[in-house]
């Protein structure tokens, strides 16, 4: 099992910093730096532009994946992070991540000026962005008609290698999600759901998978997993506040109560060290690649030191 990092909104996040988050996570071995992508998600914070920082990431880096966790496909146009993938991909030598899902938080969405279509027609869009973007990373010229996009002669260059970038798609829907991830995925990450409800989500991802007749061991798969969590009370506590300030700000939920209520239905993992082990090692026996755990601390290093050192050398041989 790997277990790998993403960094949110949690805590303000400067050029200086990122540099720092991806030099630590090279030199503690974490196989994965992932970022959300989001222009804020709970309080607006400093923040630096996610694609920009992937150009750091693939430079200042040798081993990290690195990418969005996940883009909705709402914030840019398919063929402008089609295009950003395809140099991201040779920049890093193919350790980009093109992760993308249909988008939620109609609040950013609102205040940014960022068109917001009904759920129906986000899927629809995010099906048709990744056609288009297997169009203009393989085919010259590339062409490509849908319902909301077109590309009519592109050579777009460089080409990347077939089965490059990796397509990841996120989210834990039975019926739409799920589906194009049967029909396009490299890589599956599911949102942090209780075990019997990934269970559910798997048995939908395999019916999908024999619908469009896919071998479904080739898709990888991987969870994000809000760790509130630490090598401390201070730090679990500090990773507590800073989840209810990022997914229920002005809710009223209370770090002690995070283990039973979570928030926005997607519960935090609360507990020892000995207990994210365990966790992780029910989700190993799932079937599961990679966890990757929220880092909401990222101003100071305790929380990525703790699981390098104490966590990942239990869970490694899962």
């Amino acid at each position: 099992m790997e277990v790998g990092l993403i960094i949110g909104e949690a805590s303000p996040l400067s050029w200086d910093r990122w540099r720092h988050l991806v030099a630590l996570a090279e030199r503690l071995g974490f196989p994965s730096l992932f970022r959300s992508d989001h222009y804020f998600n709970g309080t607006q914070k400093e923040a630096i532009d996610v694609y920009l920082s992937f150009v750091l990431a693939a430079t200042e880096s040798r081993n990290l994946r690195f990418g969005p966790l996940v883009s909705p496909i709402t914030f840019r146009p398919p063929v402008v992070m089609g295009r950003m993938a395809q140099q991201l991909d040779a920049l890093s030598d193919g350790r980009f991540v093109m992760g993308l899902g249909a988008g939620w938080f109609e609040e950013e969405h609102r205040i940014y000026g960022v068109p917001f279509p009904p759920t129906p027609e986000r899927y629809d869009r995010l099906a048709e962005a990744i056609e288009l973007m297997k169009v203009l990373w393989y085919e010259e010229p590339g062409h490509y008609k849908g319902q909301f996009y077109e590309l009519d002669g592109t050579e777009s260059k460089p080409h990347p290698p077939k089965g490059r970038p990796t397509i990841l798609l996120g989210g834990s829907g039975l019926k739409r999600t799920l589906r194009l991830v049967a029909e396009h995925a490299d890589e599956w990450n599911s949102l942090p759901v209780p075990l019997d409800q990934y269970v559910r989500c798997v048995e939908a991802l395999e019916q999908h998978c024999a619908d469009v007749g896919r071998d479904p061991t080739e898709i990888r798969r991987s969870m994000l997993v809000f760790a509130t969590s630490g090598p401390n009370q201070r730090i679990a506590d500090l990773c507590g506040e800073r989840f209810v300030e990022m997914m229920a700000p002005g809710s009223g939920l209370k770090v002690e109560e995070l283990g039973t209520l979570g928030a926005d239905g997607l519960p935090p993992f609360t507990g020892s060290g000995d207990e994210l082990v365990d966790h992780i090692g029910r989700l190993a026996e799932l079937g599961l690649d990679e966890v990757v755990l929220e880092h909401f601390c990222t101003e100071i290093d305790d929380f990525p030191e703790w699981v390098a050192a104490d966590i990942v050398p239990q869970v490694r041989d899962l």
